[in-house]
C-alpha cells in the first residue's frame, strides 16, 4: 500500500484502508462499488447511515464528494473508534457523527425517514452478523430510510450463497435489488463481497457501464440466481 493509504488491520485481516491524501480513492474494490451507488443518486448533500464504521472509509468519501451531508455511524467498537482517531481522526466540520453502539441496538435510536441511504458493512469473524439480515432488521431500515432511499449491504459469501439468499428473502419487499458480485465468487471458486443493492435503486447503479469484472444480477435475475433463502 502507498505511505499515504492507512490500513486498518484487526484479528490479522485487512479491514479498512483510507487514501488519506485522496479519501475519493477507495482502495477495496468493494468499497469503490458502493461509491458506485453513492454517485448515482442525486446531486448534493445526503444523509447516509453507516451500520458499522472501522476506518471511516466510506462516510470520509461522503463527506468528500457531498459535502453537507449529514452521516450517522454506528460503531460498537469503543477502542477501534478510538484507535481511528487517534492514528486517521476524521476531517474537522465533517457532520459525521460516531456513536458507540452495535447495528441492532442502534437503529433504534435513528429518527424515522432519516436516511437517503443506508449502508450495512459490519463484520465479527469474518461475516456479517445473523442479526443485521434479519428480517427485523430490515424492518428497522425500512423505518429509517426516506422514501426515496437505498439500502446497501456488503455480505461476504460463497457459492451456494446461504447468507446472500436469506438475506434477499428478508429485504425483497424493500423495493428493486441489485447485486454485484465478482465472477470467481459467482462461480465458487472463492468466498467473496457481494454487493446488494435495494429500496429506490438508481439506474445503473454500479457505474455505466458497469464493470467488466463484476456479474450484475437485476430484476426476475435476482430471484433466479439467489432465490430461495428463508426469511429469518
Amino acid at each position: 500500500m502507498p505511505s499515504d493509504v492507512y490500513v486498518l488491520e484487526l484479528d490479522d485481516m485487512q479491514q479498512s484502508a483510507v487514501d488519506l491524501g485522496d479519501p475519493t480513492r477507495l482502495v477495496f474494490d468493494y468499497m469503490r462499488r458502493v461509491g458506485d451507488v453513492i454517485d448515482r443518486l442525486p446531486p448534493g448533500p445526503v444523509r447516509v447511515l453507516h451500520v458499522g464504521g472501522a476506518a471511516m472509509t466510506l462516510p470520509r468519501y461522503v463527506h468528500a464528494t457531498r459535502p453537507r451531508s449529514s452521516q450517522i455511524v454506528l460503531e460498537p467498537s469503543v477502542e477501534i473508534i478510538e484507535r481511528v482517531r487517534r492514528e486517521a481522526p476524521l476531517p474537522p466540520r465533517s457532520g459525521i457523527k460516531v456513536r458507540p453502539v452495535d447495528g441492532k441496538s442502534g437503529i433504534g435510536g435513528v429518527r424515522d425517514g432519516f436516511a437517503d441511504m443506508v449502508v450495512l458493512d459490519a463484520f465479527d469473524g469474518g461475516h456479517t452478523p445473523a442479526e443485521l439480515t434479519s428480517a427485523a432488521f430490515v424492518e428497522d431500515v425500512r423505518r429509517v430510510l426516506a422514501p426515496s432511499g437505498v439500502f446497501v449491504a456488503n455480505l461476504v459469501d460463497r457459492a451456494p450463497f446461504a447468507r446472500v439468499r436469506d438475506f434477499v428473502a428478508a429485504a425483497r419487499d424493500l423495493g428493486d435489488m441489485v447485486i454485484g458480485v465478482e465472477p470467481a465468487t459467482m462461480k465458487g471458486r472463492r468466498s467473496g463481497n457481494l454487493i446488494i443493492a435495494c429500496g429506490a435503486v438508481p439506474s445503473s447503479p454500479f457505474g455505466s457501464p458497469s464493470p467488466m469484472e463484476y456479474r450484475i444480477f437485476a430484476d426476475r435475475a435476482v430471484t433466479d440466481s439467489f432465490g430461495g433463502g428463508t426469511r429469518h
